[in-house]
């Protein structure tokens, strides 16, 4: 006997890929945020390996949230998980070899006292850093602006695009969205752990990343309210079983607005957004470390929700079918998958989430010259 009902289950499920989500940004976003400001923020090899410990002893914990939102799309929204792995895998694999330059550059960097050798690795984390986080924001643009894939009458998928049909414009905003806004969120971290130069420049880039995040993020908004967006016009059943083909769905002009309209509420997300840029440039500015910190935070869960809201009950609109696009109540797996899920994740991520606390425990403090020379681990 299951005690909470199919359509509980699944919206759930999508709180939860939320939670997955912003839980990625939020822990891996500072790392390549610090990734995509270490040839500006650092610039002597003593510098930038202060950069480099403050994000090598964690990247690999947080990589697991990664790991958990691919394993969520996979197991309880498989019809996602089949069209967009297969539409978007040329724009995955230019991530995966990304994050790869990453755990490659922190061990081989070290070992070679040579100028241009250590120079190609900070480059390669560079790429590690800022390609991520640019291709993140647009894969999610790309959703929001229609993705080319159809289903046929068995639901089997089919994907019309390409990889350069990904770069579009207001795709491309989305990406520089979210390279900002890690930007903001690594230059809290390099100034809540560092000290002298290194603080004062993440300090000033940091800055103009905040004012970068809101004006694109204003800019995406006005983008919205003009450009086409999708709205189911008929009845969907949150009980019955999953049928992407069993619904109508409408375009229109300004239809990711329309949530906002029916639920008031939901602006608070895009306003957290706005008000988190706003927290962390005053932090940064005033170096109020913990300001900084919850202001970089606070801007990535606003913008995250606010698309996620918009996007509701979507989670991938088709572009050359409507009537195909997925969404909560007719992409899941069933009942009891979702059950069953549920009751590991009730388990597993308090785990996860104590862990992730006594790592960061341990490895708080500062991180200077002094701290590196002293730990016969640091890179």
């Amino acid at each position: 006997m299951i005690p909470l009902d199919y359509e509980t289950l699944r919206l759930i499920w999508w709180a939860l890929l939320g939670v997955l989500l912003i839980g990625f940004a939020l822990m891996d976003g500072f790392d390549l945020g610090i990734g995509a400001l270490l040839p500006f923020v650092a610039k002597s090899d003593a510098e930038r390996r202060i950069l480099i410990n403050i994000v090598g002893p964690v990247w690999e914990g947080n990589q697991v949230w990664l790991i958990l939102g691919g394993g969520a799309v996979f197991a309880a929204w498989p019809a996602l998980y089949a069209v967009s792995f297969s539409g978007f895998y040329l724009a995955m694999i230019v991530i995966l070899l990304a994050l790869i330059l990453r755990p490659v550059g922190f061990k081989f960097r070290g070992k070679i006292q040579d100028r241009r050798w250590r120079a190609s690795w900070d480059w390669a984390l560079f790429v590690g850093g800022a390609v991520p986080a640019l291709i993140f924001g647009v894969a999610v643009g790309n959703v929001l602006s229609g993705v080319p894939f159809t289903l046929d009458d068995t639901l089997r998928p089919s994907y019309a695009g390409g990889f350069f049909g990904l770069l579009m414009p207001f795709p491309l905003v989305a990406g520089l969205v979210s390279l900002s806004m890690m930007i903001v969120h690594g230059a809290a971290v390099i100034a809540a752990r560092t000290e002298g130069v290194v603080a004062a420049r993440a300090r000033e880039i940091g800055q103009m990343a905040a004012i970068a995040t809101a004006g694109l993020f204003a800019l995406g908004g006005l983008w919205m309210i003009f450009a086409d967006g999708y709205v189911v016009t008929s009845i969907q059943d949150g009980l019955g079983a999953s049928n992407p083909l069993g619904k109508t769905v409408e375009v229109r002009s300004g239809g990711w607005l329309a949530n906002y309209a029916v639920h008031p509420w939901m602006v608070l997300a895009p306003l957290a957004g706005f008000a988190g840029a706003a927290l962390a440039w005053h932090g940064l500015r005033q170096w109020h470390r913990k300001t900084a910190l919850l202001g970089s935070s606070l801007a990535i869960i606003g913008i995250i929700a606010t698309a996620g809201l918009s996007l509701f009950p979507f989670l991938l609109p088709s572009s050359i079918n409507p009537e195909a696009s997925l969404t909560v109540w007719d992409a899941s797996s069933s009942q009891l998958t979702l059950w069953t899920m549920l009751l590991g994740t009730l388990v597993f991520m308090p785990l996860i989430i104590a862990y992730t606390t006594w790592v960061y425990r341990v490895m708080s403090g500062p991180v200077n010259a002094a701290s590196i020379d002293r730990n016969p681990n640091a890179y």
